[in-house]
């Protein structure tokens, strides 16, 4: 598991530094097999739905899509129409894992951060209304859930 761990981050570094001279190259490999090897088990991606989580991307992005151009609208309107609030959403979502992707996800879709993540429960900003709806309606959750469905160790 440390090997291909190793491999999938040397391949993500070669990708995202576009850099291919020996020392950018080395520089990679060796960070690579360190954050493999002090890593040695990542739990959560063994019991992942590997289906799951792939169609998961592209779903994510279509709602930061939306997202955005609300948010776009929102802040072209003469009138501002904003709302911010603080929502307290109960989670039946446990494993850390679960609890970062929800937040993450939540916090890369435009007109929402998480502010506060605890076992159980997660605080979100909304810029409106409308913002929170994925959130309220249980979507967000419904979809890391499947992501995560293998997951024996829940907390």
């Amino acid at each position: 598991m440390r090997i291909l761990t190793a491999v999938i981050l040397f391949a993500l570094w070669l990708v995202l530094s576009s850099t291919f001279d020996l020392a950018h190259v080395a520089a990679g490999a060796v960070v690579a097999v360190l954050i493999a090897w002090m890593n040695p088990a990542l739990p959560h991606m063994r019991r992942l739905s590997w289906p799951a989580a792939i169609a998961y991307q592209p779903w994510l992005l279509g709602r930061i899509l939306k997202s955005g151009l609300h948010v776009s609208r929102l802040i072209l309107d003469p009138k501002l129409p904003i709302a911010p609030k603080l929502i307290s959403h109960q989670t039946s979502l446990r494993s850390d894992g679960e609890l970062v992707a929800l937040g993450n996800s939540i916090t890369l879709t435009p007109g929402t951060i998480t502010v506060e993540v605890a076992p159980g429960e997660l605080i979100v900003h909304a810029i409106d209304e409308e913002s929170g709806k994925d959130l309220l309606d249980g979507r967000f959750e419904a979809k890391i859930s499947g992501v995560f469905a293998g997951q024996e160790d829940r907390r």
